[in-house]
């Protein structure tokens, strides 16, 4: 299901479905190579109060914050640059870094990447 809370003007295709319960096997690279879109967030799981989803980016994202949620970001694949107002953090294969509540930020890839996200599950993606 797509997300509703996202305005119509970004390409970016967020799939709030959960597509995996507990026990189940999750794979992301059968999932990422399956995507051919340049921007595409799919929830894969459910953990505890938290969701964990993996994304295909390629292009910038936009500036925005989440007033109450940190999210997660770890790199399985590609360059991922997470632009904050005094700086920009670049991530490489398997590194990670939390954005806390209220950091205003800009996620961006030069080429394709392949990103799992760990944020509560009320998140909503495209910030507040």
């Amino acid at each position: 299901m797509k997300s509703d809370k996202s305005p119509q003007n970004f390409p970016y295709k967020t799939y709030l479905n959960i597509l995996h319960g507990p026990l189940e096997v999750i794979d992301v690279q059968k999932l990422a190579d399956a995507c051919t879109d340049k921007w595409y967030n799919q929830t894969l799981c459910k953990v505890n109060d938290s969701v964990v989803r993996m994304a295909v980016v390629q292009g910038e994202y936009h500036w925005h914050e989440h007033k109450e949620i940190d999210e997660f970001f770890f790199v399985i694949d590609g360059r991922f640059l997470i632009d904050l107002e005094d700086r920009t953090v670049e991530l490489l294969p398997r590194q990670g870094f939390v954005v806390p509540k209220d950091v205003r930020h800009r996620p961006r890839a030069p080429e394709r990447t392949v990103i799992l996200m760990v944020e509560r599950a009320d998140i909503i993606p495209t910030g507040d």
